[in-house]
């Protein structure tokens, strides 16, 4: 609950609007830069769609290359694993949807695991990650294999005791 304001406080003083001259490009109430009023609204021209889509791939260029040079390669690696798991999950949905759900709980219970390992995957990439140091530094890499390994086999376990 937030602090009751003192009645004996004095109140800061507000200069009202119509007394007040905003300086060049601000407002006075929020001290924010104005934007012009465009005279005519125009619809896009094909010049700033391509320039936008290459702006778009440059962006996406220099976020792969920083990837690749700053992400370590244990990093990577849980990556790689985890695209392999939502290729595999997606190829699961394809099946049932196109092949049909005949054993239903076999596909439940393939695409639980899917999706419970790459939680736990997840997990692993965090707290192994360089970055967050700061955030798991009194657990190692080592220990947190070990619970991954631990989560991953209870999973598995219930998956497959689940398909009967």
């Amino acid at each position: 609950m937030a602090p009751k304001k003192n009645a004996a406080a004095p109140a800061p003083s507000i200069v009202p609007p119509s007394t007040a001259k905003p300086s060049h490009g601000q407002t006075s109430a929020s001290s924010q830069p104005t934007k012009p009023i465009a005279a005519s609204t125009k619809p896009t021209s094909t010049k700033s769609t391509v320039r936008n889509s290459t702006d778009a791939q440059e962006i996406a260029l220099a976020v792969w290359d920083r990837y690749v040079q700053d992400t370590p390669q244990r990093v990577k690696l849980i990556d790689v694993f985890m695209t392999f798991l939502i290729f595999v999950g997606v190829l699961q949905f394809l099946y049932c949807v196109i092949g049909g759900n005949y054993p239903f709980n076999a596909f439940l219970s393939g695409f639980a695991a899917t999706v419970g390992q790459f939680v736990l995957t997840a997990s692993l990439r965090i707290q192994t990650n360089p970055q967050n140091k700061a955030d798991f530094g009194s657990i190692s890499h080592e220990r947190a294999f070990a619970d991954y390994v631990f989560g991953s086999l209870i999973l598995h376990f219930f998956c497959v005791n689940f398909i009967n």
